[in-house]
This record gives structure tokens, C-alpha cells and sequence, in this order.
């Protein structure tokens, strides 16, 4: 199953246009829609990753050719995860699918794969995984609005 112009919508949207790297709130380098161009600071404290160098190469202005063929290998890695994180007998929705990708876009897919949200739906509870997907709202331990957005978003595709 591939995400749907809706979900890819939602994606663009939250995650934003960046033609040049920028430090994410996570301390990340990211561009485009929200690539991560190093997995590897992700893998450092927090306190450390603001000290991990940008490569030469990587700070200029990038094209939007590159930037959405990065996009496209972004999604089909995302499309990948949520398909294996699910018995192959499991129904999909697209809508529910897309939201998925969506919120795994966003926070990864081992905080999906750990999820109330894919605890729900493996018991088949799709209202409660829609409770469950709302309440992903928190950045740095604070409600942040435009995740608020977001996951209303996810949500209303989730039950379409």
C-alpha cells in the first residue's frame, strides 16, 4: 500500500519547505520536508548533537528536485516500516495507512512500533487508536500546538 495525497499533504505541511539544513528542535540537521541528514546525531545526548558538525556539502541552498527525490525515498522507507509493524492479513484503510506513514513520518517508527496507537488497531480498536493518536502531542514534555494540528489531522484521515 502507498500513502495518499491527503497523508502526503499533511506531511508537507507540518514538516515544512527548507531549502537549506537547518538545526530541527531536536537538534537534528534536517531539510527539505523534514529529511534528517545525519541518523547518526539522533544517536547522540541531546546536549551533544548541537556540537555535530553540517559537512561542506551539505550547506548550500538544495534544489527542489533534490529535496523531492528525497521526499519520495523518505516515504517508501515510512511505507515499509508501518507494512511490517502489522500481520500481513491486516486490513488497511488507506486513510488509516496514510496516517500512519504520517505519524511515523514524524516520530519514527520505533515510537509507532511501541504505540497505544498500534496497540489499538492490533486489537482492532480503531476508535481508541484514534484517542490513543491525539494524544501524541508533546515536544519536549510541552503541548505544542502545531502537533495538536497535526495529529487532528492524522486523526481525521485515521477514520475516514
Amino acid at each position: 500500500m502507498k500513502i495518499c495525497d491527503k497523508g502526503l499533504a499533511i506531511i508537507k505541511k507540518y514538516e515544512g519547505f527548507y531549502s537549506r539544513p537547518y538545526l530541527c528542535p531536536a537538534l537534528l540537521y534536517t531539510i527539505g520536508y523534514g529529511h534528517v541528514l545525519y541518523p547518526e546525531q539522533a544517536r547522540l545526548p541531546l546536549a551533544q548533537r548541537k556540537a555535530y558538525s553540517l559537512k561542506a556539502e551539505h550547506n548550500r541552498v538544495w534544489s527542489k528536485e533534490e529535496i523531492n527525490d528525497l521526499l519520495v525515498k523518505d516515504i517508501a522507507r515510512f511505507e515499509r516500516g508501518v507494512t511490517m509493524l502489522f500481520p500481513v492479513s491486516y486490513r488497511f484503510t488507506q486513510g488509516m495507512f496514510s496516517a500512519l506513514c504520517s505519524f511515523a513520518f514524524n516520530g519514527g517508527i520505533g515510537l509507532l512500533q511501541r504505540s497505544s496507537v498500534r496497540s489499538a488497531l492490533l486489537r482492532g480498536d480503531k476508535d481508541m487508536a484514534g484517542q490513543a493518536l491525539l494524544k501524541y502531542n508533546r515536544g519536549g514534555g510541552k503541548v505544542l500546538n502545531g502537533l495538536v494540528k497535526r495529529r487532528q489531522d492524522e486523526y481525521n484521515l485515521l477514520m475516514t
